[in-house]
């Protein structure tokens, strides 16, 4: 027998179970369920221990206070309605349904018929309702006290222009980090040991963009191959985090961790998924807003309501048209930003989220939402600007504000070193903040998130080492992932022993690190590809939660710990100059009160390029000047910044490169030659000097006074891997 339990009336607001230090408030909203009933479980989740009806409904929210409940209260909704799928109807109050609010899940789902709103396997398909109890399979929800004590943290508000930022993966990055507690590994705990904070320390990252960390589900057809969803995007509860990634059963485990980066001066960018959940199509599992309001939490077919538009290629599509749906996403935002301070956000398929029923709308509800939000306007927020539905490709149409994923950049670059033919223009687009996409509306170059790997694709290794992917281990006939991968094995496909094959790869990451931090816009770098991570090919290993994916730190190369020392330098460099990092488009436009152009392309012969080698398809060698002096401090006046030279050559021999001219009394010296990294040269370098450019390589100049002597960028990677050692100063080379 189920009790009866003393229930208060309550508040319609805030959303969610809210602990006040008396009792929980309960409110969920529904627009059309005829009643709602708060379950209670005991604290493993397994029993159910009173069943509640909830007293009011206020404005489609259904809400009720019980005094006697205190955190650790473990919870889930029965929500009775019509089920009437042809109408988009799908109340089912057999099956236990987690709070959209649920700031904490217990358990694990147990994939089970019952799970289901329909009977499985009937031939009427999602219309004939099933009536089995799926409490038992699926996860419950936790109260929490958000007491945290913060201490003296402050978000290190790291400008865009000096935003590195490095995608990494919470479980992967310290599964196999040997020297962080075997029992917290994978975890946020892990992820807040000191070594590993101080690695990202010393490596030169501000901000950490962390792979989604919102509670999600693994797919059914992934255990039954032994795989899980490792990448995680697959959301069920926007406000919890996975339980997998608790090291205690405390959520404040993850502000810990925030609390941790922040000491170091490292932001916290989450990857997070509003565009779907992990409820899927008309034939998914109901788990929480399908059988909560389906009608009004997913975007569905007009004509044909049983049937839900699939923007996303995952089966659903949040309706964020819907104000209650909105004000759910926007509320997650502001939670993550405010009660558990993280510094920004990557939205996946971004696009979905500015899309109204008409279309996509830079002026839509949800970007207008984020743009006069107080909280949300004054955090990192970058889009992912494309998806599969109409008009889903958007690079460039997201309103000021935002930074968006540069896909071009990553093709592009990619494309130049491999060798193809006719990328100079477009490439000295992407080299200069691809302001062809960017530059309007007061945006600035920083808006463009420029990378050359992510999650999604090959890593920087495999990229230099296989022309085609290999996805076998996913179980799919090597059919899924890209095929176009802009990529090059230079004669072997995969390891190789041939040392000229070798030192090839090695340069040509260097190449793209190289160009990734030198360029104009804000740099991602993929975690691994600074030593050499490599997934055997494996080009969409989003279900692999293994070495695959893990990062092993004890097989680091020599040739890995020198690539490391690489990176180092090149984020020194990129710190202290800033005119790598400026604030405004270059356009190569000559400035008559300066006297100067901001950007000068040469030719290899030292002198401005003309319009016929623009467009000579076998140019594979340039340089750019990016004058200091165009720099301005004020009006009409000139700027002081460093001038630096810039040499690409993709070519795979070597290049004769005349220097430039330079002013009376100064030089040019080498600080990047990416066939020897580690050489640091005091020779200055005179104008009309032919300087020998190796083949597949690219080389940094910086204008200086022929009395002065080169200050080396000297940065020992030491052990960095083992034990720290200072980080190499930014503000001098």
């Amino acid at each position: 027998m189920i009790n009866k339990s003393r229930i208060r009336e309550g508040r319609p607001y805030p959303l969610g179970a809210t602990w006040d230090g008396l009792g929980v408030n309960f409110a969920l909203f529904s627009a059309n369920a005829t009643k709602v009933e708060l379950c209670i479980f005991d604290n493993d989740g397994e029993t159910e221990l009173e069943r509640v009806e909830l007293p009011e409904y206020t404005d489609e929210v259904w809400h009720g206070y019980l005094p006697d409940a205190r955190p650790g209260t473990v919870y889930g909704y029965r929500v009775h309605g019509p089920y009437e799928p042809d109408v988009g109807h799908r109340f089912n109050p057999n099956k236990l349904l987690i709070d959209p609010y649920a700031k904490q899940l217990v358990g694990e789902l147990k994939w089970a018929p019952e799970l289901f709103p329909y009977k499985v396997g009937s031939p009427d398909k999602d219309l004939d309702f099933d009536d089995r109890d799926s409490a038992a399979f699926v996860q419950k929800c936790r109260v929490i006290d958000p007491a945290f004590t913060w201490g003296t943290d402050r978000k290190p508000s790291v400008p865009w222009d000096r935003t590195i930022g490095y995608e990494m993966h919470v479980r992967g990055f310290t599964k196999m980090h040997h020297h962080v507690p075997e029992e917290i590994r994978g975890t946020f705990a892990g992820l807040a040991d000191p070594q590993v904070i101080e690695y990202l320390k010393q490596l030169g990252i501000s901000s950490a963009e962390l792979l989604p960390i919102h509670a999600y589900v693994d797919d059914d057809y992934l255990l039954q191959k032994d795989l899980r969803n490792y990448w995680g995007y697959n959301t069920i509860a926007f406000f919890a985090p996975q339980p997998r990634y608790l090291h205690s059963p405390f959520v404040n485990e993850f502000k810990e961790t925030v609390n941790q980066f922040h000491a170091a001066g490292i932001e916290v960018i989450l990857d997070v998924v509003y565009n779907h959940t992990a409820e899927g199509n008309e034939m998914g599992p109901m788990l929480s807003m399908k059988g909560i309001d389906n009608a009004s939490y997913y975007r569905l077919l007009p004509d044909q309501k049983r049937y839900y538009i699939n923007d996303t290629g995952t089966g659903n599509t949040l309706n964020l048209s819907h104000p209650r749906v909105l004000q759910m996403v926007a509320d997650s935002l502001r939670y993550w930003a405010t009660e558990m301070r993280v510094d920004g956000f990557r939205f996946d398929l971004a696009t979905i989220l500015a899309r109204e029923p008409y279309g996509f709308d830079e002026g839509g509800g949800f970007l207008d939402s984020c743009r006069q939000d107080p909280v949300l306007s004054q955090v990192k927020l970058i889009a992912e600007p494309w998806d599969i539905g109409p008009g889903g490709y958007q690079v460039g149409h997201f309103p000021p504000g935002w930074a968006e994923w540069n896909d071009k950049y990553r093709d592009t670059v990619r494309a130049f070193w491999k060798g193809d033919e006719g990328k100079l223009p477009d490439l000295a687009a992407r080299l200069t903040g691809s302001g062809d996409l960017f530059n309007r509306r007061g945006r600035k170059p920083w808006a463009s998130v420029n990378f050359i790997t992510a999650h999604d694709g090959f890593t920087l290794h495999d990229l230099v080492s296989y022309n085609e992917k290999h996805n076998e281990a996913n179980g799919e006939d090597n059919r899924d992932g890209h095929s176009d991968n802009h990529s090059y094995n230079y004669g072997v496909e995969g390891p190789t022993d041939d040392p000229e094959i070798i030192e090839t790869r090695e340069r040509q990451k260097r190449n793209m690190l190289a160009t990734l931090l030198l360029s104009q816009g804000t740099p991602m770098i993929l975690a691994g590809d600074e030593f050499g991570r490599t997934q055997n090919g494996n080009n969409n290993s989003y279900a692999q939660d293994n070495e695959l994916n893990w990062i092993d730190w004890k097989s680091i190369s020599e040739d890995g710990r020198q690539m490391v020392d690489f990176v180092r330098k090149l984020i020194s460099i990129r710190r202290a100059y800033p005119i790598l990092h400026r604030g405004r488009f270059l356009i190569g436009e000559y400035n008559e009160e300066l006297d100067v152009k901001d950007v000068t392309w040469l030719s290899p012969n030292g002198e401005e390029m003309t319009i016929e080698q623009w467009n000579d398809n076998n140019a594979r060698c340039f340089g750019l000047v990016l004058d200091g002096r165009a720099q301005p401090t004020g009006i009409k006046k000139r700027g002081d910044d460093a001038t630096l030279l810039l040499i690409m050559n993709s070519y795979h021999d070597v290049v004769e490169f005349t220097l430039p001219e330079v002013p009376e009394g100064e030089n040019w010296r080498c600080l990047i030659d990416t066939n020897v990294p580690d050489r640091i040269e005091d020779e200055p370098h005179a104008f009309g000097e032919t300087y020998e450019v190796t083949g597949r390589s690219l080389l940094l100049f910086v204008l200086s006074r022929s009395t002065k002597k080169n200050r080396p960028l000297r940065a020992g990677i030491g052990a960095l891997l083992d034990v720290a050692e200072d980080p190499i100063p930014t503000d001098k080379l």
